[in-house]
């Protein structure tokens, strides 16, 4: 794709030639674009340092691409794949996209993972899309270029590349032995964050699987060795992460320490608590080396390093993430998230940090008590309105300064920068009057920064170009060369307009004009068929497809005075912008501080405002062992439904750890549970929370086994799915934690699943003793109550009416009686006839189990009927008088049966059963009652 030099070309740069720019609409000869030319060995060269990216190659008003980048783009973008001149006697594929509208096709390239390597035409001085030379005659041939950044998806900073309300991160990961090192950078902030966790293990891989999903980075750096050995076991990155390997030197620790300090600006790192942690540092230090290499200037906005503690923060594993839906939901609908329902923040640095509150709840009790502390004083009376409008005019300035750190801010940027400077004074005033020592703290760390803002008043202008390259953007009056140069060319258009009458009537060509273009500068228009009329001085300066172009003598001194202002007047801008860029960068520390302490007070007020509108009540932090909540709800499905939510009470301590939990499905069982979790998580992110009442106790970490499917990727079945997250939990929980089971063993046969329920809500009853909601249709679960003090029994209710199941949703104490199955088939959309052949067949199977009963405690049965009832039946986990078992002709006696059950089972330790042994035990005591 070649520019066409007839257009009025807007390059990052005053008027000049381009070295692959045409007359008219002429396609570049092919000695233009051969392989032996200086710009394609210019190109070459430059595509041999970026081998493994996209190299978007300046060329005029397109970045070009060639050879198998430019079939690789074709593909990816869906633009058109041509060929110009020869390589070994080939045609050279070409594709390219116009510079303009580069950031629409950047997006979409790094949404497929891609990186891309910006490769700009450069002046001495290195500033980007400057051509030297202007006007005709100007020296010609292959201008310099570089590779000003590499954008990858985890680097990006440029404001239509990133998600405003949520982070894109880059992160590095190391494994050894039984620990591992994580590192991640938000480039767009400067928010620089390590971890060293446990986890390193083949086979104990959650700890990583669950920070990678909390972080969901957009790039994940591994040595090459391991991400070879990751790829191998199918690895572990969050779905839309991009894995990069990089050279196993880069994780050394010497280098790492000796880049961390240089730009950290320190003698070593134990000002930030890294210095004993290895790992950490060891991927820090190769982060941020590949930080440097795609940006390719300083970082003087990444000024710290902080250090989390996987000890202090509420642990979710990837699988809870999932299930609770907290910023990202199962169903593809971002408004049915817990986020959703929470951001109301005004600004987005305020969203980003609510979203990472939420996805990092703190342990920390002084903590939490400062945010509940915050968000009661901002709900009185709404007061946190005033603190929103004080707010709402402020811009997302982590990411403003990001770019200004990095010299890659717009004109835009600063007079959002300084619309948001204005704004501080009032966010100081609307913070006054609060007693909260969060909010006191807040406002100390919001300045004023007048220095800066009387800079961006004086010197940009009060609506400057979009783009530093068309000029206007410095104001007047702040430098009196740059007005002077501007004065020079301010009656351009007069001149133009006078030279193109008299040069009509001088030669009697009514349709001359006058023009100008970027690439040839002024030129007088003629149509072909009058050229042979023009006077004598004329200098023909460019043929096009349907006329001829000239210079005359008058005109081309004008142009030298002209465009000679106009590109001194460019290049003065330019240098006053990055002297204002110097000076505001100066100031980053104080300024970042401001936008961090705007961000917290924003999500603050985001957080006060359900406290206020939706009657949820502050958390009560106890040391004490329980979670109590009284009439609390689901916070997400009560904002969706359009019916008033029915709240429920739990009441769970150190006496009553498990709940089973039966009732209809689609009775709200799941969501009973799931409000729980979700009111934990939402105390320790410092949240108000859904209920009228709600006492914690310490809750370390949270696990659910909710819903399962098929892993067709890992080659595991629904089933395995369920008994993996089942041994997670077994083998992680703790009696701190708050465990949520859906229906364990519904994945297999009725006597396995139930087998296995059994065992695994023992377990975590007796010697676990976790916080436990087990919901489970297997009403034989309901005697745990009777043989284990610490396990209570609880139902959701409905009824029947005529032939409609009404949901009540309520929870009350006790076993349900019903599971309602073929009424809520029928709900469904089950055919009638369908469900009244169910209904018969259940008659018939109540029946036979009836008569079974009554046979067997008179002693009358057949072989025939036990066989049938004992296929039929559920399998009793009880035995007494009323349902004794029934013997066989020929066998012992139904009191001899019950003496050498009652014998086997006194010599039992069920506690050191296995679920295995438990089975094997089932089918033997089968046997003594004659059930083979």
């Amino acid at each position: 794709m070649v520019a066409d030099s007839s257009a009025n070309f807007e390059l990052d740069a005053p008027p000049g030639p381009a070295d692959v720019q045409l007359p008219g609409n002429a396609q570049p000869s092919v000695d233009v674009l051969d392989a032996h030319t200086p710009m394609m060995q210019q190109y070459l060269r430059i595509k041999a340092q970026h081998p493994d990216v996209l190299l978007f190659y300046r060329m005029g008003d397109f970045y070009e691409m060639f050879y198998e980048d430019a079939r690789r783009a074709a593909s990816l973008l869906d633009i058109a794949l041509t060929t110009r001149g020869q390589s070994a006697g080939a045609p050279i594929p070409m594709a390219g996209v116009p510079a303009q509208s580069v950031e629409s096709y950047l997006v979409r390239l790094l949404r497929r993972g891609e990186s891309v390597a910006i490769c700009e035409q450069v002046t001495a001085t290195g500033d980007g899309g400057d051509p030297s030379g202007t006007g005709a005659g100007k020296q010609r041939g292959p201008m310099e270029r570089q590779v000003v950044r590499v954008v990858t998806p985890g680097t990006v900073t440029d404001d239509a590349l990133l998600e405003q309300r949520r982070e894109t991160l880059l992160a590095a990961l190391l494994i050894e032995r039984e620990r591992a090192g994580l590192a991640w950078l938000e480039l767009a902030s400067g928010r620089f964050s390590v971890l060293e966790l446990d986890g390193g293990t083949a086979d104990n891989t959650g700890a990583i699987e669950a920070e990678l999903e909390r972080l969901r980075p957009a790039e994940l750096l591994l040595a090459e060795d391991q991400a070879r050995t990751l790829q191998a076991r199918g690895g572990f990155a969050a779905p839309g992460t991009v894995v990069r390997a990089r050279a196993p030197w880069q994780f050394e620790l010497a280098s790492a320490s000796r880049l961390l300090t240089d730009q950290l600006g320190t003698l070593d790192l134990r000002g930030f608590g890294v210095d004993e942690l290895p790992l950490a540092i060891r991927t820090a230090g190769a982060l941020l080396q590949y930080v440097r290499e795609t940006q390719k200037t300083a970082l003087p906005h990444i000024r710290a390093l902080r250090v989390e503690e996987r000890s202090s923060a509420l642990l979710l594993d990837a699988v809870t993430r999932r299930n609770l839906e907290l910023d990202r939901s199962l169903s593809g609908d971002e408004h049915a998230t817990l986020f959703a329902i929470l951001d109301r923040s005004v600004t987005a640095m305020g969203s980003r940090a609510l979203r990472r509150w939420l996805n990092a709840p703190t342990r920390e009790r002084a903590v939490l008590r400062e945010r509940y502390h915050a968000v009661g004083a901002l709900a009185e009376s709404r007061r946190y309105e005033s603190v929103r409008e004080a707010l709402s005019a402020i811009g997302d300035l982590e990411r403003i300064l990001a770019r200004i750190a990095l010299r890659s801010a717009r004109p835009r940027d600063l007079v959002q920068l300084r619309a948001s400077l204005q704004r501080l004074p009032a966010v100081r005033e609307a913070l006054g009057a609060f007693d909260s020592p969060l909010l006191a703290r807040l406002r100390s760390g919001v300045g004023t920064h007048a220095t800066e803002r009387l800079l961006l008043e004086r010197a940009i202008d009060a609506e400057p170009a979009h783009l530093l390259r068309d000029g206007g953007v410095i104001a007047a009056g702040y430098d009196a060369t740059l007005d002077e140069l501007r004065a020079i060319a301010t009656h351009t258009d007069d001149f133009l307009l006078e030279l193109e009458r008299r040069e009509r009537a001088r030669s009697g060509i009514a349709s001359l004009k006058l023009g100008y273009n970027r690439v040839q500068g002024f030129y007088i228009e003629i149509p072909r068929a009058q050229a042979k009329q023009v006077p004598a001085e004329y200098v023909r300066r460019q043929t096009v497809k349907s006329a001829e172009r000239f210079i005359t003598p008058e005109l081309a001194s004008f142009e030298d005075r002209v465009l000679g202002a106009r590109d001194r007047s460019l290049a003065r801008e330019r240098e006053l912008f990055e002297a204002v860029l110097a000076e505001l960068i100066g100031a980053l520390p104080q300024l970042q501080g401001s936008a961090e302490s705007i961000a917290s007070l924003d999500a603050l007020a985001s957080l006060a405002e359900p406290a206020a509108t939706r009657g949820w009540c502050e958390p009560q932090l106890t040391e004490e062992p329980c979670v109590n909540l009284e009439a609390a709800r689901h916070p997400v499905v009560e904002r969706c439904i359009d019916e008033p939510f029915v709240p429920n009470d739990l009441v769970l301590h150190a006496e009553r750890r498990m709940l089973v939990i039966t009732g209809p499905n689609m009775g709200g069982k799941s969501t009973f549970m799931r409000q729980v979790a979700l009111i934990a998580v939402l105390a320790h992110m410092g949240s108000y929370v859904p209920a009228t009442r709600a006492e914690l106790g310490p809750v370390d970490r949270i696990f659910t086994r909710i819903g399962a499917a098929d892993d067709l990727a890992g080659g595991r079945s629904t089933f395995m799915v369920e008994m993996t997250e089942t041994a997670n939990i077994l083998h992680n929980a703790t009696a701190s934690s708050l465990v949520l089971m859906d229906e364990i063993g519904r994945g297999t046969s009725t006597f396995d699943g139930l087998s296995l329920a059994w065992a695994v809500a023992r377990e975590l009853a007796e010697r676990t003793r976790a916080f436990t909601l087990f919901a489970t249709h297997y009403f034989e679960l309901t005697a745990l109550a009777q043989e284990l003090d610490c396990v209570a029994n609880v139902h959701l209710t409905a009824a029947e009416h005529g032939d409609a199941l009404i949901f009540l949703h309520a929870v009350r104490d006790g076993p349900a009686n019903r599971s309602f199955g073929l009424q809520v088939a029928q709900l469904a959309g089950v055919p009638r006839a369908v469900i009244a052949e169910a209904r018969r067949y259940l008659a018939r199977l109540e029946s036979d189990s009836q008569r079974a009963a009554s046979a067997a405690a008179d002693g009358t049965t057949s072989a025939a009927s036990a066989e049938r009832a004992r296929r039929q039946a559920e399998l009793p986990l009880t035995l007494n008088a009323d349902a004794a078992p029934t013997a066989r002709a020929g066998s012992p006696s139904a009191n001899s049966v019950q003496d050498s059950l009652r014998s086997r089972l006194a010599s039992i330790d069920p506690d050191a059963l296995t679920p295995r042994a438990a089975l094997d035990l089932l089918y033997e005591l089968r046997g003594l009652i004659g059930k083979d």
